[in-house]
């Protein structure tokens, strides 16, 4: 998914067609953690419209063998949805006509996430075009799915759905939960263990910190700005800090 206004840091078929990605992390991002499987808490900063697919969403990572996800109070607003350290906020609102469906923003420090944001921007999802549940699920699956350190499987929205949240479409019907090759990956990403953990921290970069225009989130390094299209955006905090911002626009 395509970034705008998302600082990023924002997939079910058991046979991969050859359109996916051999590997899809993103990166080499990760949380650090000394255990596997290891617990990353959503903060639940959405509407009852948006709970039942944070539910979902969180339900599909968990069945990981690596990591669970679960469901807490959130700590910010939904309209300025600023990032804790330690876990990822999930917020919607009507964020207004900025061209994204939605955003996942991830901190950095070297390569492990030290916080992440996902917003869902309303403003489209109030349109008759994204106002259904395959649309809702897509999204947020996806975007909660970044900040795990997952890409994007396939990202030309004319191939063929590949079965998973993680491909990116103009047709989500068939594109709302995780698959095989979303697991796997998440196994290889997390298949070592660190000396420390970023995971329930009380501070960290940037903290606090809420990057919204394009300006703001740094340079563009992959993707484009066409509707239909997905972006990335790099802005450097010194000191071995990056803010990455995923972003998923609007046709």
């Amino acid at each position: 998914m395509r970034l705008f206004l998302f600082p990023v840091a924002i997939v079910a078929a058991l046979v991969v067609p050859s359109a996916a990605s051999a590997t899809h992390s993103w990166g080499s991002y990760h949380w650090a953690r000394t255990n596997n499987p290891f617990t990353l808490k959503l903060g639940d900063n959405v509407s009852a419209t948006w709970d039942p697919y944070l539910t979902t969403t969180s339900g599909d990572w968990s069945a990981s063998s690596v990591l669970d996800t679960t469901v807490v109070a959130g700590r910010t607003t939904p309209k300025s949805c600023r990032p804790t350290a330690g876990r990822v906020e999930v917020c919607n609102a009507r964020y207004g006509g900025t061209g994204w469906l939605g955003v996942a923003q991830i901190w950095a420090s070297g390569g492990h996430i030290t916080q992440g944001t996902v917003k869902v921007n309303d403003t489209y999802f109030d349109t008759a075009s994204y106002n259904t549940p395959a649309w809702r699920n897509f999204v947020m699956c996806q975007e909660v799915g970044h900040t795990l350190g997952l890409d994007h499987q396939d990202e030309n929205s004319s191939n063929a759905n590949l079965g998973t949240c993680m491909d990116y479409t103009s047709s989500p019907s068939s594109n709302q939960h995780p698959n095989a090759h979303d697991y796997a990956q998440l196994e290889s990403i997390y298949a070592h263990l660190d000396s420390t953990t970023t995971l329930n921290s009380v501070t960290g970069p940037s903290a606090g910190a809420n990057f919204k225009t394009l300006g703001e989130l740094g340079r563009r390094v992959s993707g484009s700005e066409a509707p239909h299209s997905v972006a990335v955006y790099e802005r450097d905090l010194g000191a071995n800090q990056r803010l990455i911002t995923l972003v998923i626009w609007a046709g």
